[in-house]
C-alpha cells in the first residue's frame, strides 16, 4: 500500500533534534525531504560523538532516508535554486530564531508568493513573538521557564537534569508533525497553505495537564515533593534493594497497593494514620532487605504497577521491545555499516521503504536532480 505521504516534497532548513526528527517522521511516512545545509560544515550534529562512518551516529538516526543540499542562501544562484524548489514543496520546516528567515528575504509571506499551496514551519523555544522570542536557550531553560523542572525538585531542593530532551521532542518535533499533517488537510480543502508558529515551551503545559488542573481550581499550585506523581505519595516513588538496583513502584489504586503491600510483607502499612513520610520510610526499609532479582520473582504474574530501573542496554535487549521490532530497521553509511534505526512513534503500514536505508552525506544532492519532478511548473 502506497505509504501516505508518498508525493509530498518536504525542504528541512533545520538543524540538530526538534525539526531533523520532525521530518524524520514525515520520511518515514513517505515524504521526500530534501536537507538543505550550509557548504562546508552542513548541520552542527554531523561533528558530534560517537562517529558512525564519516558524520555522527546522532546526525545518522535523525537523518535516515533523507536527501542532502548544500545551498548558501545568502548566495544569488543558490538563493535561486532554493526558490526553484520552494516552488515545487509541499512543506518547509525552520528553526532559526524570529526574523532570520525574514532578513533572507524567505519569510511566510514571501514565500507565500512563490508558492502558495506551502506549509511553512517554524519552530522555535519561544515562539514567534512575546517578550521572550529571541532569548537564547536550550531544553533545560524550556523546562525551567515552564515550570517543569521545578516540579522535581530532590529533597535538598534542586531539580535533577532530566534524561530526556522533553521540549525539543515533547514540545517541538511531535507539535509540528501533527500540525503539519492538520495543515496538509486543510490545504486539501482550500488549495492553500500557511504558516505554523511552533514553540516548544508552549507545549510543555499540555503535559502538566494535572498541575494546571490543581493550581486552578484549588488555588493550591503544586510543588515538588507534594503531588501524586511529584514525590508526594509512597504509591508512586523509586526504592533502592538491597543490591543497590531500583525498583519503580507505582501502585496508586487501592487494588494495586493492597497487593503489592501483602508482596511485601508490611500489612501494616495500611494504617490510615500513618503519614505519607512514615510509610515511605517503611517500604524503603522494607525494599532495601531483597536483591532486585528476588523483588521481581516475588512479584511476577502479580498486578502491582512494580518495574526494575533498568539500564538503556537492558532496555534494547529485553524480550518486550524485541517482540515488538522496535529496532528491526536499520541506518547505513556510506562503508556499508550498519546501526539499528531510530524507533518512531508511525505504524508499520504507513512506514515508505525497506528496512534498511542509509543518511545522506553532506551536499551529495544537486538542484538540477529535482529539477523535472512531476508538478514542477505548478507554480512559475
Amino acid at each position: 500500500m502506497m505509504p501516505p505521504l508518498e508525493g509530498i516534497r518536504v525542504l528541512d532548513l533545520s538543524t540538530l533534534l526538534p525539526g531533523p526528527l520532525c521530518t524524520l517522521l514525515l520520511a518515514d511516512a513517505g515524504a521526500e525531504v530534501i536537507k538543505i545545509e550550509r557548504p562546508g560544515r552542513g548541520d552542527e550534529m554531523r561533528s558530534y560523538e560517537p562517529r558512525f562512518g564519516g558524520d555522527s551516529a546522532n546526525f545518522a538516526l535523525l537523518n535516515r532516508g533523507k536527501r542532502s543540499l548544500a545551498l548558501d542562501l545568502k548566495q544569488p544562484d543558490d538563493r535561486t535554486a532554493f526558490l526553484e524548489l520552494v516552488a515545487t514543496a509541499d512543506v518547509l520546516v525552520e528553526q532559526f530564531r524570529p526574523g532570520v528567515m525574514r532578513r533572507l528575504g524567505l519569510d511566510p509571506a514571501a514565500l507565500a508568493r512563490v508558492n502558495p499551496r506551502l506549509v511553512y514551519c517554524s519552530i522555535t523555544g519561544y515562539g514567534q513573538h512575546g517578550p521572550l522570542a529571541e532569548v537564547a536557550a536550550h531544553d533545560l531553560n524550556y523546562l525551567a521557564q515552564s515550570g517543569m523542572l521545578g516540579l522535581s525538585a530532590g529533597a535538598d531542593g534542586t531539580p535533577p537534569l532530566p534524561q530526556a530532551l522533553v521540549a525539543d521532542i515533547a514540545g517541538g518535533c511531535y507539535p509540528a508533525v501533527m500540525n503539519i499533517l492538520l495543515a496538509l488537510r486543510q490545504r486539501d480543502a482550500t488549495g492553500t497553505g500557511c504558516h505554523l508558529d511552533v514553540a516548544m515551551a508552549d507545549n510543555l503545559f499540555t503535559l502538566m495537564y494535572w498541575g494546571l488542573a490543581e493550581g486552578q481550581a484549588t488555588g493550591r499550585w503544586p510543588r515538588a515533593g507534594r503531588g501524586l506523581v511529584t514525590g508526594g505519595t509512597p504509591r508512586y516513588q523509586v526504592y533502592a534493594t538491597r543490591d543497590g538496583r531500583h525498583l519503580a513502584v507505582a501502585p496508586l489504586e487501592d487494588k494495586f497497593w493492597h497487593a503489592f503491600l501483602e508482596i511485601i510483607e508490611a500489612p501494616q502499612l495500611e494504617d490510615p494514620a500513618l503519614d505519607p513520610q512514615a510509610t515511605r520510610d517503611a517500604v524503603a526499609h522494607a525494599i532495601a532487605q531483597r536483591t532486585a532479582d528476588e523483588w521481581l520473582q516475588r512479584f511476577e504474574g502479580r498486578d502491582v504497577c512494580v518495574a526494575l530501573v533498568a539500564t538503556l542496554e537492558e532496555a534494547v535487549a529485553h524480550p518486550h521491545f524485541r517482540a515488538r521490532g522496535l529496532f528491526e530497521r536499520h541506518v547505513r553509511n556510506a562503508d556499508g555499516a550498519e546501526i539499528a534505526a531510530l524507533p518512531l512513534p508511525v505504524d508499520a503500514r504507513f512506514r515508505a521503504g525497506g528496512t534498511s536505508a542509509s543518511y545522506p552525506s553532506l551536499g551529495e544532492a544537486r538542484p538540477q536532480e529535482f529539477a523535472d519532478t512531476p508538478g514542477a511548473e505548478r507554480f512559475r
